[in-house]
């Protein structure tokens, strides 16, 4: 219970709705229990006229509600019979249909706060996640992400909506029954409620199995829904290679175990009702059994058995409720827990107290930099310095695995190095707002992400109010224009989730052009060209040569582009600078960096003479 904490902050923001509520509840149950005592009085009159009494004895009239006394029972006191009959009738009715309405003031209040704050709830959730840094994405899969903040989510709308209206109901329903039970007659009541310290003690043991078994469920539902996600995801991979059969296998066994386990929990549930079933009519047989003997005796009327009949039956459902109620609880409470467990999880990358928003002009410096993944262990950048000055032109080439993307993650601050330091403008990139910082760069990432949206909104998703003339100017710096014209509604064609309509180098160029659209003065291209034909990949190069003209601009490429004036090129393995210089330096050295271009050379004219 102590996770359901974190919900009382909703609880004070919709404090109207919710003291609303409260009131609607106790005025439904108000009126709804005054039902009883007109029962009561109609079954006393009936009893007296058949006894040929005149009057009702005073001392059965003490007992009544002031409402009932004084507006129903004093002003039907000359009234025949039929009359008080039909008039008590027409007043049950009334008093279901106050009632009925206050209910459903009830659930207009009390249910829809609820839907607000599972609104407020479900944004909190989104906008923490995108706080988080790169490494928490890479230790949490998205399945395990969509289920808490749907799953979770709406089982803790369960409580705060259904659940606590129902805690609030029963309370009240209890409070008034029992109120004018003890009101009527002690011993009865005593009697009649007995069967309830072990409907207790049942709900407590029951509700101990209850949480653990529904921990268990919602840890399976996020490995069931991690595993559809990856599936819906890599579809085109598991057809291809035909592994179908294999993937619903995977599927099944986790699907059986959520099975297995729901149906195990529903047993436990399952045993609530009928014990709640078996101790409402026990208390039922009680009072007509004990209440029989005492109208034997003299001790209380018979309409006082109806009414404490009417008292139970109005308990039965709030009573019933209470195992759906507790299951309710205890499943938000363990869902709370785990939506607890993100949002206190707090991202390593954080501003500081002193940062600065600064406008970046494009001077960048490495210092004795030294990076280890935090969550695979892996040394990627080891003792790195280097210097760009504002305008220049750099290319960091090597083999996959050498560390060129780690570059750029660093440079984007999305991991601070254990050791050393990066500069932007002689600012400690940790003394620099980092979404500023993030504002103020184009970055084309290696791996390409396009969302599922028209041609021209992935284009211009990082310019609000991008004119026209400026995306058809960024597609064309990106060659894709063309293309684009051959889309079935041109810019306005929807590309898919993960672009799936494209191809590849449809897909980087676009990315290319989202980069480009973005006048900014440092640009960071990672391997962005890797998909695109020779042919486009010069005209691209081309291109860039005036976008990129008094930028800052870093290229990471595997290949060599020897068509690009380069101010310096960084050549990196494991980690570490190799070779640095511009490409004619590095030529006359003949080391590694030529090596790797005579092998590059060599692969394309290859690959020409195929052709």
């Amino acid at each position: 219970m102590k996770h359901l904490a974190a919900l009382n902050k909703y609880f004070w923001k919709y404090r109207w709705l919710f003291l609303l509520g409260i009131i609607f509840i106790i005025l439904s149950n108000y009126f709804r229990i005054l039902s009883p005592q007109v029962t009561k009085y109609v079954l006393n009159t009936v009893e007296h006229s058949l006894k040929k009494e005149k009057t009702v004895a005073s001392n059965t009239i003490v007992n009544y509600d002031p409402i009932v006394k004084k507006l129903f029972i004093q002003n039907l006191a000359a009234s025949s019979l039929k009359n008080k009959i039909f008039v008590c009738g027409i007043i049950l009715l009334g008093l279901a249909l106050i009632s009925g309405f206050f209910m459903f003031l009830m659930r207009q209040t009390i249910i829809v706060m609820s839907r607000h704050i599972e609104y407020d709830q479900k944004n909190e959730i989104f906008d923490h996640y995108q706080k988080l840094d790169t490494n928490f994405y890479k230790t949490h899969s998205t399945g395990d992400l969509m289920s808490r903040i749907s799953e979770d989510v709406s089982r803790v709308r369960m409580y705060s909506g259904p659940a606590i209206m129902y805690i609030i109901n029963l309370a009240a329903t209890i409070g008034f029954s029992v109120f004018y039970m003890l009101k009527e007659n002690r011993e009865l009541t005593l009697y009649v409620l007995s069967p309830l310290p072990i409907l207790a003690f049942a709900i407590y043991y029951v509700n101990t199995i209850i949480n653990r078994k529904s921990d268990r469920i919602q840890s399976l539902l996020s490995d069931l829904t991690t595993n559809a996600q990856e599936s819906y995801s890599g579809i085109r991979v598991i057809k291809s290679f035909v592994q179908e059969k294999a993937m619903l296998g995977f599927f099944e066994k986790s699907s059986e175990d959520y099975r297995r386990n729901a149906i195990s929990l529903a047993k436990t549930e399952a045993i609530y009702f009928p014990s709640i079933s078996l101790l409402i009519g026990l208390s039922t047989l009680i009072t007509i059994l004990i209440g029989g003997f005492y109208v034997i005796n003299g001790q209380i009327s018979i309409g006082v058995i109806g009414e404490f009949v009417m008292y139970i039956l109005l308990l039965s459902f709030p009573v019933s409720a209470i195992g759906w109620t507790a299951s309710m609880v205890q499943r938000a409470a363990t869902s709370q827990r785990r939506i607890n467990e993100f949002l206190h999880t707090r991202s390593t990358i954080q501003n500081s107290k002193n940062t600065q928003q600064i406008i970046l002009k494009g001077n960048i410096e490495f210092k004795n930099v030294d990076f280890t993944y935090p969550h695979t262990g892996i040394h990627a950048i080891k003792n790195f310095n280097l210097k760009i000055n504002c305008g220049q032109k750099i290319a960091i080439v090597g083999k996959t695995g050498s560390g060129k993307s780690t570059i750029a993650q660093l440079l984007l601050r999305m991991y601070d190095p254990q050791h050393g330091d990066i500069f932007y403008d002689d600012t400690s990139i940790k003394k620099i707002d980092f979404q500023s910082l993030r504002s103020q760069v184009s970055y084309v990432p290696q791996d390409v992400f396009l969302f599922s949206d028209t041609v021209e909104n992935n284009i211009s998703f990082a310019v609000k109010n991008a004119s026209e003339e400026i995306i058809k100017e960024a597609a064309a710096n990106a060659v894709i224009q063309n293309e684009i014209g051959q889309f079935p509604q041109k810019y306005k064609t929807i590309i898919g989730e993960r672009g799936v309509t494209l191809s590849g180098g449809q897909k980087q160029r676009i990315s290319i052009a989202r980069a480009l659209i973005k006048q900014h003065e440092i640009v960071i291209f990672d391997d962005c060209l890797s998909a695109v034909d020779a042919k486009t990949e010069s005209q691209i190069i081309n291109n860039l040569h005036n976008y990129l003209k008094n930028k800052t601009a870093i290229i990471i490429t595997h290949r060599i582009f020897s068509l690009f004036n380069f101010d310096n090129i960084i050549l990196l393995k494991d980690g570490a600078i190799a070779e640095q210089g511009t490409h004619s330096d590095l030529l006359s050295k003949n080391g590694y960096y030529a090596e790797m271009y005579a092998h590059q050379q060599k692969r394309e004219k290859k690959l020409a003479g195929e052709i």
